[in-house]
């Protein structure tokens, strides 16, 4: 199955995208009691899908489970989370034994329901197009994941190999979670212990030792700023965004720098404060291709 990232980018589902689903919120809690409601009376009136209405309490579960389905849609929020409860929505279907034209049925009649919504408000026709667009896409979205799901799940249950697959796929993916959980932990251990440097060179500073309590604040500053930025970088990924490898290649030159300031500072070998300053073009010219692909990719 495809990543949340891959999905996303072949809808061209961007920023704005989402700014304007959070922005159609308000409009659509209103009509939400009105656009599940003709859902439910398709569901009641299609003789394969009523078979599954036969108790009350079932009922008024789908029913609610529907209505906040629809509300996440317009949350302006689309990260794993969102991303994996929809892949169990498409296997809890499968395990209902419901078919799968019915899932992509109510998909058809919640944005037909959007669309009739839409087209009624007092706003410039262009306006209004887009955002039966950006609706179209993230329904759309939904449905490709909900889908492949209920198809991988279905094939798990009825295949032995890929029960195996798919049993070692998941191991795999709680293990990265469970890693980049622990590097999470990390690098909030690293920023408290560069906090703590930070203070103690300030607090040199103040004890009279000044010229190397400046020089050194300011390296334990740069440290501090690459290890924020390292720690945003690792939420971000956790969050689904984009790896930024830049970051890592900041740290090489944060370093670099904070180091050639201490060299100097100590008043060491003139070969190795040369060394270090050439490092530093070094690194410096990689920091740029990186950064240059990066902005490139986006």
């Amino acid at each position: 199955m495809r990543s949340f990232k891959e999905i996303k980018h072949d809808y061209r589902f961007a920023e704005d995208d989402q700014k304007r689903l959070a922005a159609l919120q308000p409009l659509m809690e209103e009509h939400a009691e009105e656009i599940m409601s003709t859902l439910n009376l398709w569901f009641i009136g299609t003789k394969g899908v009523s078979t599954f209405f036969t108790a009350e309490a079932l009922k008024k579960h789908i029913f609610e489970t529907q209505k906040k389905w629809f509300s996440k849609l317009f949350s302006g929020v689309y990260d794993n989370r969102f991303y994996e409860q929809l892949t169990r929505i498409g296997a809890t279907h499968v395990r209902q034994n419901v078919d799968i034209h019915y899932l992509q049925r109510a998909a058809n009649i919640i944005k037909n329901s959007c669309t009739g919504i839409l087209s009624n408000m007092e706003e410039p026709a262009a306006e209004i197009t887009s955002n039966i667009i950006c609706v179209g896409k993230i329904i759309d979205i939904s449905m490709s994941i909900i889908i492949s799901a209920y198809i991988e799940e279905e094939i798990r249950l009825y295949s032995p190999v890929y029960k195996v697959k798919s049993a070692l796929i998941t191991f795999s993916e709680r293990f990265s979670q469970a890693a980049n959980f622990m590097l999470v932990f990390a690098l909030i251990g690293l920023t408290l212990g560069v906090v703590w440097l930070f203070l103690r060179d300030v607090i040199d500073v103040f004890h009279g030792n000044m010229e190397q309590g400046i020089i050194s604040s300011l390296g334990s500053m740069l440290l501090l700023w690459l290890m924020i930025e390292l720690l945003n970088t690792e939420i971000s990924h956790l969050k689904g965004g984009r790896f930024h490898i830049s970051v890592f290649v900041g740290v090489a030159l944060v370093t670099m720098i904070r180091e050639t300031m201490i060299a100097t500072l100590r008043h060491e070998q003139p070969g190795a404060v040369y060394y270090l300053v050439a490092a530093i073009f070094v690194v410096g010219f990689v920091y740029w291709i990186v950064t240059k692909t990066e902005e490139h990719n986006k």
